[in-house]
């Protein structure tokens, strides 16, 4: 963001004003000019009218063109043509911080042909026209028919405090305050403005007449004026309204994620791909319209905001409330929650209509947003990238719900993207995403290792190519494996990243290639690690880390196959041809292989001594004794917890010395991990105990009972 020029929009804005203000008697001109804008610019014309077919519009609507949600480079093509076509003089501004901008599905300040009235459009220009006087010289007739008119524009149907206040403030941020649900929260609870002249102001309605705004602008226009405040204006005011609103969302995200328990799977607290079935309404009436302004949306809009709600129990309570109680609502909510919650930027929208066909393919682009001025039920949105619009047939049946996250059919998933590419004439690039850099002192934060350790685990890994972290129940494997990933990408992208369980009937065929069964008899599938391969490969400066979770489960000579020689060092690179194919495969140089291993899995067997000299191995031990585990129990402040700790350090020094186990056998931290002082309690730990510990202890010593009583009294007593 650069400060320095924040309002550099402003002047430019006030000169197309001006220059737009001379077609208000010659609006076919003004559509025709539009279209060039988007003739010039190659972009493709968002949905003005019915069909398209453009034949008025109001001064609005075109500032609405460049005021909405658009990546800057395309603000700033549309406004360099305007600046051609109109010959705008001023710069054609760069900046756009804290600019106020519409939702693209609601950017039209009028109805379709049909569903507006005959003066609407008229009544629009009047309102930009006397708007525009009175700015130049605020007198009290002026303002009076800004009234007028501001009072006939709110009521339209679609139209509301947000839209047209913003809109005022784009041709004369001087004279007119934006009123959007950032500046009233400013203004009215962020506790920015003093209470005393918040106390003055007229609540807010939901469409608040001309009274009462120009009630609040004159208000707030003598306390910006006053020795008290260090804004002097509106520009000011919005924009420091979007810097602290930025600050709180942040301080809110990270409050949000410290109080979530942390979750031990692949993509824990970073963004990874999903892939998504999507009906855009019934017979998919909407997909036209979605796919001109560029977003997808599911109904239910009449139970508001989804981000207010925070669980689907609370979802189906209110949609029983709104609509019918006798339903169950259990796949709506369902539905909506996973809309506003788990789809995430990156993400790929497969669209069906009905069950047996599909009209397109996009990237989900924003986060979830809820437009409450949108006249229809079509309220919960998200800005989509259609990639694709067309149509093809969809392979078998289509699920009958509005939403299916499909990323786990992995069958499936590869036949959808098939399709898409099979019609692509040239590569269609993904957003690019950004993720969260993760240093080695991130990971010693999070993984309760010695620094010494940590450098001995990576300097090993770098070298080696290949290492199986092998230890006792609960010391952390899987969590330190995707950890030490991260950390030597230096970043928490899970996109290069992988992970896998072997198991005894895990094959050649699940992990390289084979032929499988299908509808025509059988094909030829290609496994995980050739497809992670493949993946690596494109991507040669950037290292790809692949996880292999309980890695002496599986038969290894069966499934690594010939690919025992090439995941060593030195015969990455190095061609062989495959067992199913005539094609040539190498394991790529920047793939490395972390397995994990449990010591106290009795039941199998050792490892192949082939496999076994290709691997480095890297016992991970206990972190009760490491300085990241002692911070953390000191942070809990619970002195059970601390006598339950000490209780399991006697407990391994047995453990340890018993000639049947050993320390392969002695129980790691991981079980006591994710606690916080708000939710550590006497039954969190009883429950630990019962049935994590006790039973464990009983597998150890299944044939001495009599020990198994005496530390199950231990660790009970701890916690008493």
């Amino acid at each position: 963001m650069n400060e320095q020029n924040q309002f550099d929009w402003v002047d430019f804005y006030k000169e197309f004003a001006s220059k737009l203000l001379d077609y208000k008697d010659r609006r076919d001109e003004l559509v025709e000019k539009v279209k060039a804008i988007y003739t010039m610019t190659g972009m493709n014309m968002p949905t003005l009218e019915k069909d398209n077919n453009l034949i008025d519009i109001d001064p609005f609507t075109v500032f609405g063109l460049f005021n909405k949600k658009l990546k800057d480079d395309n603000r700033i093509k549309i406004l360099t043509a305007i600046a051609k076509l109109f010959d705008v003089k001023t710069a054609v501004p760069t900046s756009f911080d804290s600019l106020p901008v519409l939702n693209p599905q609601n950017a039209t300040f009028y109805y379709f042909i049909g569903e507006r009235g005959e003066s609407d459009i008229d009544e629009l220009w009047e309102l930009f026209a006397s708007a525009l006087a009175y700015a130049q010289e605020p007198t009290t007739d002026r303002r009076e028919k800004v009234a007028h008119y501001f009072d006939l524009a709110i009521n339209k149907k679609g139209n509301g405090n947000s839209k047209i206040t913003m809109a005022l403030y784009w041709i004369s941020p001087n004279s007119f305050l934006n009123l959007d649900s950032r500046n009233e929260w400013y203004i009215y609870e962020s506790g920015k403005v003093p209470s005393d002249i918040v106390s003055g102001l007229p609540e807010i309605e939901a469409k608040i007449p001309s009274s009462k705004y120009f009630q609040i602008v004159e208000s707030l226009r003598s306390y910006l004026q006053s020795s008290e405040c260090e804004l002097k204006d509106f520009k000011e005011l919005s924009f420091d309204a979007w810097k602290y609103s930025e600050q709180v969302n942040q301080e809110k995200a990270a409050e949000k994620k410290a109080a979530t328990k942390v979750s031990d799977t692949l993509a824990d607290d970073v963004d990874t791909v999903h892939y998504w079935i999507y009906a855009p309404g019934e017979g998919s009436c909407m997909w036209d319209e979605f796919y001109n302004a560029g977003i997808m949306a599911i109904g239910w809009g009449e139970i508001g905001d989804l981000r207010e709600f925070d669980s689907k129990d609370a979802m189906k309570v209110k949609m029983k409330e709104t609509f019918d109680k006798k339903l169950s609502y259990k796949n709506a909510a369902h539905a909506t929650w996973q809309f506003a919650n788990e789809m995430k930027v990156g993400d790929i929208i497969f669209v069906k209509k009905g069950m047996h066909q599909l009209v397109g393919r996009g990237v989900v682009t924003s986060d979830y947003e809820f437009d409450g001025e949108r006249f229809d039920e079509y309220k919960n949105t998200r800005q989509v990238n259609w990639t694709h619009k067309g149509e093809w047939p969809h392979p078998g049946q289509a699920v009958m719900k509005t939403l299916t996250d499909i990323t786990s059919y992995t069958d499936y998933v590869e036949k959808l993207n098939a399709l898409f590419e099979d019609e692509s004439e040239e590569d269609v690039e993904e957003v690019e995403k950004s993720y969260p850099v993760y240093t080695k002192n991130d990971f010693l934060s999070e993984v309760f290792m010695p620094e010494e350790e940590y450098d001995k685990l990576a300097g090993i890994l770098r070298i080696k190519k290949n290492i199986i972290l092998q230890g006792a129940p609960g010391v952390g494997k899987t969590f330190a494996a995707k950890r030490l990933a991260f950390s030597m990408m230096g970043v928490k992208d899970v996109e290069r990243v992988m992970m896998v369980q072997f198991h005894q009937s895990y094959s050649y065929e699940d992990f390289i290639m084979g032929f499988r069964p299908s509808t025509d008899g059988f094909e030829l599938k290609r496994g995980a690690f050739y497809n992670f391969c493949k993946k690596a490969e494109i991507d040669g400066d950037n290292d790809y880390f692949f996880i292999i979770d309980e890695i002496n489960r599986g038969n290894l000579s069966k499934i690594f196959g010939e690919l025992f020689m090439l995941i060593e060092n030195d015969k990455r690179g190095v061609s062989l041809q495959l067992l199913y194919s005539d094609e040539k495969f190498s394991v790529p140089k920047n793939i490395y292989i972390i397995g994990m291993m449990n010591t106290a899995d009795r039941s199998l067997a050792m490892l192949d001594y082939a496999l076994r000299r290709r691997f480095a191995f890297f016992e991970i031990k206990p972190g009760f004794t490491t300085d990241g585990f002692r911070e953390y129990r000191m942070s809990l402040e619970n002195e059970k917890f601390d006598k339950l700790i000490a209780c399991m350090e006697s407990l391994n020094n047995v453990i340890s010395n018993d000639e049947s186990l050993g320390d392969g056998f002695c129980i790691g931290h991981s079980y006591f991990c994710n606690l916080s002082p708000d939710t550590i309690d006497d039954q969190v730990l009883s429950g630990i105990v019962e049935y994590e510990l006790i039973p464990l202890l009983k597998e150890y010593w299944f044939d001495e009972p009599t020990k198994v009583k005496d530390w199950s009294s231990n660790l009970r007593s701890a916690i008493k």
